[in-house]
């Protein structure tokens, strides 16, 4: 076998895994965010609302992260025209989420900040 058969193979295994870790990352945030949204039933206010948006927020962002890699990883293996604008228009697309998310994520940590803050008068 050659050394680029056993590179290729090597390229399909990170992938898998980086596309797995990814899927793990959004379960665990949806766990976690299940719980806070919970806990928003019990005293339902915006500032605990904001906080299980906030989370599972977070876990979003690292996993298209985790995507995106994968993505690059398979294309950078064995590119082709079709492959690479298909690599690109879907980075595009996780960095426009990318960075709305995390637009929206400090603006809801301001939110959540302002919200422990005392009122004063």
């Amino acid at each position: 076998m050659e050394l680029s058969n056993y590179l290729l193979i090597l390229v399909d295994w990170i992938e898998l895994l980086a596309n797995l870790i990814s899927v793990l990352i959004i379960a665990a945030g949806i766990v976690v965010a299940s719980v806070k949204v919970l806990q928003t039933v019990r005293k339902p206010d915006l500032l605990h609302y904001n906080k299980a948006r906030l989370a599972f927020s977070r876990y979003l962002v690292i996993a298209l992260e985790f995507q995106l890699a994968a993505d690059i990883v398979k294309t950078a293996a064995d590119p082709n025209w079709t492959d690479l604008g298909i690599l690109a228009v879907v980075a595009l697309i996780r960095t426009f989420l990318n960075f709305f998310l995390q637009r929206e994520m400090k603006e809801e940590e301001r939110e959540v900040e302002h919200a422990g803050k005392p009122v004063p008068g």
